[in-house]
Formats: structure tokens, C-alpha cells, sequence
């Protein structure tokens, strides 16, 4: 009876995170869902087998240290590549200086974990629950994006929607966007072969200030000169955002055909915003993901992990809010 009440919780809570899937997979409810399950699970099976508890103890402790010393050692090796690969814009030093921020807190915590003074107590516990929370929403993030990422074209579709990512020299596509076309000319083709009938690749992205001619055209352009029909290719040139990419292309659609299905193709980093962002768009259609080059990944992760918690930032700064006032009655200051 006992057992049945403390794994009540997992069982409730892997129901909820199978129906939210069910009803749409494109929510980040069903990453924190996915997060929260595997906690209760893990505490359920420690209270039933207490003789675990030491073990997880010290494997948490390892964790937390080594894997945090480690970890950070990856992040900065890999911001020193990204600046070296890809330059010194702000979005290129994330891992880098995220890699400098583990240390540091990692550092803060072993220097005043024995300090008795109330103040130096009271940070050391905000910024040890916060840096909790933060850690199992990325945890979250990355568990359920890598489930999302398996995803696979189910039936026909209309429309292959392609999102762009900006131009080379103002005209040519890179390899990053190079990615995304390659996917989208492989699910169009792959329908063809199957004897469906030829989905309509929709190229999107406007055109930048830098740029000779919209995204869309220079996409489409690639998709042509590899063997795509001309008469297959659409473009969408007039949007500057991946929200817009997405709102333009349904408006294109459903002028089309107001039942349409389709899928979207980005890069692997970004699918699971991607199709967050679709959802709050309207659009009736998942999200793929393409390669990305392993250097790129960490940091490109990052930018979109800080992008969903910016896009929660109301929910996330009052969970930190009480965060905060719950290390106050902890510390008793």
C-alpha cells in the first residue's frame, strides 16, 4: 500500500505527460511533464529502497562537482572554437560563457559552503536553488528536444516548408541552410517515391539588409540547381523573423488549400522552438531537424534554451521570486 502511494505521483504524472504528447508535441508543458516524472520516479524508488539513497547521494555530489568542473572545461573549449570558426559575435560566446559561469559558481560554492555569516548563507542558498532550477529546466530541454528530434514524416503532406537562415556574401547559401534545403529536397522526394503525390517545397526568409536578394529566392535557387522542379518551389521573401517565417507561410498555405498538412524543416538545435513557435503560429505541421556541425551545437543550444526562458520569463522570474524567499525561511534571515 505503501509503495502503490509514493509512486502515485510518477504514475499521475507520466499519464499527464502521455496525454499532453498526445494532444500536441510541440509544448515545452511536456519537457518540464517528461522532467518532473523522472524525479518522482527516482525519489519513489529511493523512499521503497532506502539502500540506495547513499549511492545517489554520492553520485549527485559527483555530478554536481566533477561533472560541473568537466562540463565547464567542454563549454569553453568549445566557445574557443566557435570564436575561432565563427568570429566574435555575441552569439558565438555563449558556451564559452556559460563554461566561465559554472566555474565561478562551482568556485563561490566551495569557498563559503562552511561560512556561519547569515548574508553570505542567504546567497549561497538563492544561488544554489536557482542554479537547481535552471539546470532541470535545461535537462528538461534537451531531454525532450532530443525525443523531438526523432520524429519522422507520417502520411502525405502539402507543403515542405523550409525556414532560412541568412546568406553568404549577401547571395550564396552556407552550408548551415544548406542543411535545412537538403532535408526538405530528401521528404519531398521520399513522398514522390512512395507514390504520394509532390509536396509544394515553400522556401521562407526575406530579405536582410546585407543581403542582394531575398533568402527565399537564393533557397529556392538551391533547390532548383540540385534537382528540385522549378515548379515545385514556392517562396515566401518577405519575413525577418522565425515567427514570421512561419506566419507568412501559413497565410501562403492556407490560400492554397485550407487543409493542408506540411512540415517544417530547421536545423536540429532549433526544431523543437521551431515547432513551439509553430504552434503559437497556427501552423498545422511538426518540425524537423537537419545536421549541424558538432561545434556549432553547444552554443546554438544554449541560444535556444535562453530563448524559451526568456519567452516563459513571467512564470520563470515569480518561480524565482519564491526560489528566493524560500532560501530566506531556509537560511533564517
Amino acid at each position: 500500500m505503501i509503495a502503490t502511494l509514493v509512486f502515485a505521483p510518477s504514475v499521475l504524472l507520466s499519464a499527464a505527460f502521455a496525454y499532453s504528447v498526445r494532444r500536441d508535441r510541440r509544448m515545452f508543458r511536456n519537457a518540464v511533464l517528461l522532467g518532473l516524472t523522472a524525479v518522482s520516479t527516482t525519489v519513489a524508488v529511493l523512499v521503497t529502497k532506502p539502500a540506495y539513497a547513499e549511492v545517489v547521494v554520492v553520485l549527485c555530489f559527483l555530478v554536481a562537482v566533477l561533472g560541473g568542473l568537466l562540463l565547464a572545461a567542454f563549454l569553453v573549449a568549445n566557445g574557443v572554437t566557435m570564436v575561432r570558426k565563427e568570429g566574435h559575435r555575441p552569439a558565438n560566446l555563449l558556451s564559452l560563457a556559460l563554461g566561465i559561469s559554472v566555474v565561478t559558481v562551482l568556485l563561490f560554492l566551495l569557498l563559503f559552503l562552511d561560512n556561519t555569516n547569515k548574508l553570505v548563507e542567504l546567497v549561497l542558498g538563492v544561488v544554489v536553488l536557482l542554479s537547481a532550477y535552471v539546470f532541470f529546466l535545461f535537462a528538461c530541454f534537451l531531454g525532450y528536444a532530443f525525443l523531438y528530434g526523432r520524429n519522422r514524416v507520417r502520411g502525405d503532406v502539402d507543403f515542405v516548408v523550409v525556414l532560412g537562415s541568412g546568406l553568404i556574401g549577401g547571395e550564396r547559401v552556407p552550408p548551415l541552410l544548406a542543411s535545412r534545403l537538403r532535408r526538405g529536397l530528401e521528404v519531398h522526394d521520399r513522398q514522390i517515391e512512395r507514390g504520394g503525390r509532390a509536396p509544394v517545397l515553400l522556401t521562407s526568409g526575406g530579405q536582410g539588409a546585407d543581403e542582394l536578394l531575398p533568402e527565399s529566392s537564393a533557397m529556392a535557387r538551391w533547390l532548383v540547381a540540385n534537382g528540385a522542379p522549378a515548379a515545385h518551389v514556392r517562396e515566401e521573401g518577405r519575413s525577418r523573423t522565425t515567427d514570421e517565417n512561419l506566419r507568412f507561410s501559413r497565410a501562403l498555405m492556407e490560400t492554397d488549400d485550407p487543409g493542408y498538412v506540411c512540415v517544417v524543416v530547421t536545423n536540429n538545435f532549433h526544431a523543437f522552438r521551431a515547432a513551439m513557435t509553430a504552434r503559437a503560429a497556427g501552423v498545422n505541421g511538426q518540425v524537423l531537424g537537419s545536421p549541424t556541425a558538432r561545434y556549432y551545437w553547444p552554443s546554438a543550444t544554449i541560444r535556444e534554451f535562453a530563448a524559451v526562458l526568456w519567452e516563459h520569463r513571467v512564470i520563470n522570474l515569480n518561480i524565482a521570486v519564491l526560489l528566493t524567499a524560500l532560501a530566506l525561511v531556509l537560511t533564517g534571515s
